[in-house]
């Protein structure tokens, strides 16, 4: 007889959770830390903001840099949200499947058009 509870229990599905929590968290820190370090070089900079102060702010390389790892890190969030949401609620296969090939898509053209404006500047 086959038990399932306790410490035998079968268990069953994509064992993403503890990986998608903290992705979600390492991520999100990231975007924050960001978004502060951004703020503040605008508080602190004298003058009008305008595309000469923002050309400025992101023409360093190190920034660059930093500005893609914050693009890839937002694609990866939104990614791992879109995923959970459409595991959770969207139960037929074939519309999750196309939801999720949409998904992608879109989140792969969005990096490259950031990317574009990023490496422009």
């Amino acid at each position: 007889m086959s038990v399932n509870f306790g410490p035998h229990r079968l268990v069953v599905g994509a064992h993403y959770g503890m990986r998608d929590w903290l992705s979600q968290r390492v991520t999100a820190v990231l975007m924050a830390l960001f978004t502060v370090l951004v703020l503040a070089e605008l508080i602190f900079t004298k003058g009008p903001i305008g595309y000469a102060q923002w050309a400025g702010i992101f023409s360093p390389q190190w920034m660059k840099a930093l500005t893609f790892t914050v693009i890839l890190s937002l694609l990866y969030h939104v990614w791992v949200g879109m995923r959970n949401i459409f595991q959770d609620y969207v139960h037929p296969y074939g519309v999750r499947f196309v939801l999720d090939v949409f998904a992608i898509v879109w989140l792969v053209s969005c990096a490259g058009w950031g990317i574009q404006v990023l490496w422009r500047l």
